[in-house]
């Protein structure tokens, strides 16, 4: 049996007897603490959702307080002579993993709320009002006439028409344009 604790921001995986280091704890040494549980196994289970894994709790005595391994805090800056050189020793709390108890994980809620027959039904919803700034319909034009406009007036070097869109206001596509209005 195994469960994955939090602490300090920091998980770790423990089984009974296990001992850990962790972020500095406000607790005397020799006393119990409670330590958070995100996911645990017993072997043929897995609790590994948080109301699973609310009914699990792992136990923990505090061994001593103590202070980590010196970590070197240098900051540099080429070619303009800065130089500092710090160090830092964390705060940790050493303590032995007494017992790791798996309660029954609390019940889910599934039954949904029911409406009561004698609820209203949702009215339907109502209609939009028509737009008053809504664009008026352009006026169309005649097939023939835009079939005709819509066709580049100018022919090809092999005397075959052009037959690329023309441009609007003009009689020509964009690749003779240039030509022949310029």
């Amino acid at each position: 049996m195994y469960a994955v604790i939090d602490s300090g921001g920091k998980q770790a995986k423990v089984e009974q007897g296990t001992i850990l280091a962790v972020e500095r704890l406000d607790a005397e040494v020799g006393t119990t603490v409670a330590l958070p549980v995100l996911f645990a196994s017993d072997g043929e289970t897995i609790y590994a959702t948080p109301a699973e894994a609310a009914g699990v709790s792992v136990s923990a005595e505090v061994l001593e307080h103590f202070k980590g391994e010196k970590q070197v805090v240098f900051k540099f800056k080429k070619r303009k002579g800065y130089k500092r050189t710090k160090g830092h020793r964390q705060v940790l709390t050493s303590v032995r993993v007494t017992d790791i108890t798996l309660g029954a994980p609390a019940a889910k809620k599934v039954a949904k709320a029911e409406k009561p027959a004698d609820a209203p039904a949702k009215a339907p919803k109502a209609e939009k009002p028509a737009d008053s700034r809504a664009k008026a319909p352009k006026a169309e034009k005649p097939a023939a006439e835009v079939a005709e406009s819509a066709m580049c007036a100018a022919t090809k070097s092999d005397g075959s028409p052009c037959t690329n869109k023309a441009k609007d206001g003009s009689k020509y596509c964009g690749v003779h344009a240039k030509k022949y209005e310029a």
